[in-house]
């Protein structure tokens, strides 16, 4: 007679669906049989991932306890894989107000477990020593474990995988730095750990038995320095043998900005990476293996893990990365053309181009620019507002895009985030850049009174006060050269691609 799989009728709520982690752990769980409702601020930022039409998606937060009581409803196990990386001062006090509602709802709907993923802490380092993220992460895990919901906490240091921000930081540094200086933790011990096995550890979290409620330490095979890792990362990339030269005066916040200028994770999110390898990060217990037994070739080691990392790179095929979580307020806030918009000032430049080309090749250079194609006008003032964006703490122009061809909204693009997609029609896009105002951009297929395919461009501001005003007047001269010529350089190569292609 047939069994049924444990996981068969087993409902799980997934908060934080499009971030890294969770935009993997979605697919993992439909096609162990789960059941999945994603919580989303925002539900249309998950609507173009290739798992949306097998989830359920409800709109809530996990700091809205009213939302969250509705999302409950009929839940058997809940994710929680939320983080704030904000560098704020209250930002502990609202990972721990978060962590608390979260976990009175959870116990007041009859949820059955609670599965958590939070940061591996150095042995013997009091708690008052640690990162302020890591000691965050440290107490959210604390209060799930005391909240009366049985709760697997694993705990894992470094993430190796394609689009991972470890990853990204160990990959742009040791292929742009032939030569590094770098800081002396370059000499701690980590212990890292392939996507591909967090996912099978979070997957196997659901299924725990009632009586579990610990925390687990995970990590790969290899325990390294992070000046080994750049040195494997650069055998296995084929790259030169790297001269690393630690020196002792490079503080976290002193290398998270030099991480911040030499890679695409920008020093904001460098800075808590950068601050848990201060210390030894390693595992203490292997004790997951009682409920999760390694398998053939697994955990993965360290080198296995870069070649497939750099493969799902190379074949453009990275799912999520670490850019792919947005923070609070982008994009959410209403266009300020919308009918519930009011208020302020509203600086527009529009720029409308006739295109003897198809509305298919114009669509291909809207969806593709940015990243390695660039903004199709005045690159220098590009990197320029680029590099001015990275010295302020922003997220600058190389953080590049997901994939190569095609956006979905929530998408990270340079210092855009892709708010709206109409896919061939409409690209519009919100600025995350510092400025002291709200910026758009819109990007468009129309026609012309003629019928003849029209490009359409408009970049709208509005201005938080005098600051935004003197910044929009200061900037108002170069948007000939920069709005017009990328509106002039898109239509004219899609007119050299529709030539080609007929």
């Amino acid at each position: 007679m047939a069994t049924s799989s444990p996981s068969a009728g087993v409902r799980c709520l997934v908060t934080g669906a499009s971030g890294y982690i969770g935009g993997r752990l979605v697919p993992e769980l439909l096609d162990s049989g789960y059941r999945v409702r994603c919580l989303a601020r925002h539900p249309d930022k998950l609507r173009d991932f290739p798992w949306a039409g097998r989830a359920e998606t409800v709109r809530g937060d996990v700091t809205d306890a009213a939302s969250l009581r509705r999302a409950f409803v009929g839940v058997d196990v809940a994710y929680y894989l939320v983080h704030s990386m904000s560098s704020t001062a209250d930002f502990e006090n609202a990972d721990r107000l978060a962590a608390r509602t979260f976990a009175a709802e959870a116990r007041s709907a009859g949820v059955r477990r609670i599965v958590y993923l939070g940061g591996l802490t150095p042995r013997g380092v009091p708690e008052e020593r640690l990162s302020p993220h890591l000691r965050s992460r440290t107490e959210v895990g604390r209060i799930f474990l005391d909240s009366g919901v049985p709760t697997t906490v694993l705990r894992a240091a470094v993430v190796i995988g394609s689009g991972s921000a470890s990853f990204e930081m160990l990959r742009y540094l040791t292929e742009r730095l032939p030569v590094m200086v770098t800081p002396s933790w370059v000499g701690s011990l980590v212990q890292p750990i392939a996507v591909r096995d967090v996912q099978k550890y979070l997957v196997a979290g659901a299924g725990m038995p009632p009586s579990v409620n610990r925390t687990f330490d995970i990590g790969g095979p290899d325990v390294l320095t992070y000046r080994d890792m750049m040195t494997r990362y650069a055998a296995v990339a084929g790259l030169r043998r790297r001269l690393i030269v630690p020196v002792p005066v490079l503080t976290p916040r002193l290398s998270s900005s030099w991480i911040g200028l030499v890679t695409p994770v920008p020093a904001s999110l460098a800075r808590p990476l950068t601050e848990s390898l201060r210390h030894e990060v390693i595992c203490t217990e292997n004790d997951i293996t009682r409920y999760v037994p390694d398998g053939p070739g697994t955990p993965i080691p360290f080198e296995r893990s870069l070649r497939l990392a750099l493969r799902r790179v190379r074949d453009a095929q990275v799912t999520t990365r670490w850019s792919s979580a947005s923070p609070p307020g982008a994009p959410s806030d209403p266009l300020p053309t919308d009918p519930d918009w009011a208020g302020g000032s509203l600086y527009t430049d529009e720029r409308t181009r006739t295109v003897d080309a198809s509305p298919e090749s114009l669509w291909r250079v809207i969806e593709g620019v940015g990243g390695e194609n660039g903004w199709y006008s005045f690159p220098l003032a590009w990197a320029v507002r680029g590099w001015a964006d990275r010295l302020v703490g922003g997220v600058g122009l190389r953080r590049g895009r997901r994939d190569a061809q095609r956006l979905r909204v929530g998408d990270a693009l340079d210092f855009w985030r892709v708010e709206e997609i109409d896919r061939g029609r409409l690209l519009r896009l919100r600025a995350e850049m510092r400025l002291p105002g709200l910026a758009w951009l819109e990007m468009a297929v129309d026609r012309d009174e003629q019928g003849r395919a029209a490009y359409r461009q408009r970049a709208l501001f509005h201005p938080r006060g005098l600051a935004g005003q003197a910044y929009w007047w200061s900037v108002a001269p170069f948007h000939a050269a920069v709005f017009g010529g990328m509106a002039r350089n898109i239509a004219r190569t899609a007119e050299t691609e529709s030539a080609r292609r007929s």
